[in-house]
């Protein structure tokens, strides 16, 4: 086993952390773990010298080997044994060990087992192997020790990177976006989803594509009636390869914006008919799902799993006050989204941009809110919803550390704490999406006829009713509507006396 020189005082500050935390893959999703300034804030007085900067960091609490012969019989598929190995560029000890528990819990959303993890301290990743050569011979010796057969590093490596470190450690090497992506194939169910996905995986994979024996011959070439070639050399089969994964591609690019299309219909019919969009989004596993089947009974799938959902799903639902508008979930994001999945789903993101207010849901009992709200907020920067209006909701407040809770209350002044498990403040959720919503600006008071009663209709569909009352002559309103819909009513206001 490999382990880092470093001095005493940081070996006891090491073993007094990991005897306090566990980090076992589900780390980040267990609900009573708390993160806590005191343990987890920056510790001035760490020093690290150049043996132990350059040393690799076992993580502890990583492996999820069976050891109970039931859960082998359970589990009848034999599931690839993989080993973390990550780079800590930046931040405390604690930021490090969070990354790699985020990657193991990724590992198995994906069907993995999770052997070992180690973590190497350094001022940035190797451009050759990502960890550097004489780390990557220990990394051998770890995978040889613990009978992995695939590594996944913390981080996209670039298609050198990938080569070089396979030659040394002799079995698979992923990144980071290859296992996101591949839980994204598992998990996409819709026609639109799959495209987008597929489309993904075949950017990433375009300049990652090797060549050796057969696929670097070359076809031979032309020549006139199909007789013997004799213009010199043709492509290479991997060239071939190229060619037909970029033809795919712009293949899918047109079926992803002809179903962009249909989607744009939609939002624009309701933009016609002035029906105020909300979306739900956040971190993956935060509780969106769970969110939206409280507000509505939407009835989508809940499962304490990262990225459990992925097809966005859109549903109608109403202010205690009466009005109609839309709740639309998105996707999940995570730390370090792939660049290829948010220009994939960007048609699918859009619901995000083009809302009138976001929901923006975090865990409260995640060990590090604040860094699952920064990545969230860097992806609306990607999809232009910047200038969206926010309500912060603080899901899984039953389980979080009430310190928690008022820090990040304290840190986001527009924010409320929920719990979709229980149903605790969700009246007020309600209430605040029902002050926080777009009102129309138009105030009336107009006296329609019983025969005009489409009218009426449209006042409590598309505005909001401030009083109704039935007369003799017909239906007396006072409302806040829309321009279009008080040009409408315009020749129903009564004559002043």
């Amino acid at each position: 086993m490999t382990s880092s020189s470093s001095p005493s005082q940081d070996k006891q500050s090491f073993a007094d952390t990991h005897r306090t935390e566990s980090l076992r893959a589900d780390a980040l999703m267990e609900e009573d773990v708390a993160w806590s300034h005191e343990i987890d804030g920056e510790r001035d007085g760490d020093q690290f010298d150049r043996s132990e900067r350059a040393a690799l960091r076992r993580v502890v609490g990583l492996s999820t080997e069976l050891e109970d012969v039931t859960e082998v019989e359970y589990r009848q598929l034999r599931l690839e044994r993989v080993v973390l190995v990550g780079v800590w560029t930046s931040g405390t000890v604690q930021d490090a060990d969070n990354s790699l528990a985020e990657l193991a819990a990724l590992a198995e959303t994906a069907g993995a087992m999770v052997l070992d993890g180690v973590v190497q301290r350094r001022d940035k990743p190797d451009p050759a192997t990502f960890i550097g050569s004489g780390k990557a011979l220990e990394l051998r010796d770890i995978v040889l020790e613990t009978g992995a057969d695939t590594v996944v590093c913390d981080g996209e490596l670039s298609p050198g990177q990938l080569i070089a470190l396979e030659d040394v450690v002799k079995v698979k090497v992923i990144d980071r976006t290859a296992l996101i992506l591949d839980i994204f194939a598992q998990h996409a169910k819709s026609r639109e989803g799959k495209a987008q996905v597929s489309l993904a995986q075949m950017q990433y994979m375009l300049p990652r594509l090797r060549g050796w024996g057969q696929s670097l011959s070359r076809q031979m070439g032309g020549g006139k009636g199909g007789g013997l070639a004799t213009r010199g050399p043709g492509e290479t089969k991997i060239e071939t390869d190229r060619r037909r994964i970029r033809e795919k591609m712009a293949k899918m690019r047109r079926e992803i914006a002809e179903m962009k299309t249909g989607r744009d219909i939609k939002r624009q019919e309701r933009r016609r008919n002035k029906v105020p969009s909300v979306a739900i989004a956040g971190y993956t596993n935060a509780g969106k799902s769970s969110l939206l089947n409280r507000l509505t009974g939407a009835g989508v799938l809940v499962e304490n799993a990262l990225f459990a959902t992925l097809d966005p799903t859109v549903r109608r639902a109403e202010t205690p006050s009466g009005r109609v508008y839309t709740l639309a979930d998105t996707v999940g994001f995570v730390r370090h989204l792939p660049h290829h999945l948010v220009e994939a789903f960007r048609s699918t993101m859009e619901e995000v941009g083009d809302s009138d207010l976001i929901l923006h849901v975090v865990d409260g009992s995640h060990p590090a809110p604040e860094e699952q709200l920064a990545a969230v907020r860097e992806v609306f920067r990607d999809v232009g919803a910047v200038n969206v209006p926010e309500i912060v909701v603080i899901n899984k407040a039953d389980a979080a550390d009430p310190l928690v809770l008022q820090r990040l209350m304290r840190a986001e002044r527009h924010s409320i704490a929920v719990s979709a498990r229980s149903g605790a403040g969700i009246d007020e959720l309600l209430a605040l999406i029902d002050s926080e919503l777009p009102r129309p600006q138009v105030e009336i008071s107009v006296l329609v006829p019983y025969t005009q009663g489409g009218l009426v209709s449209r006042v409590h569909a598309e505005g909001e009713v401030i009083s109704e009352e039935h007369t003799p002559e017909g239906t007396l309103l006072k409302a806040r509507v829309h321009e279009e819909l008080a040009a409408h009513l315009a020749s129903y206001v009564p004559a002043a006396h």
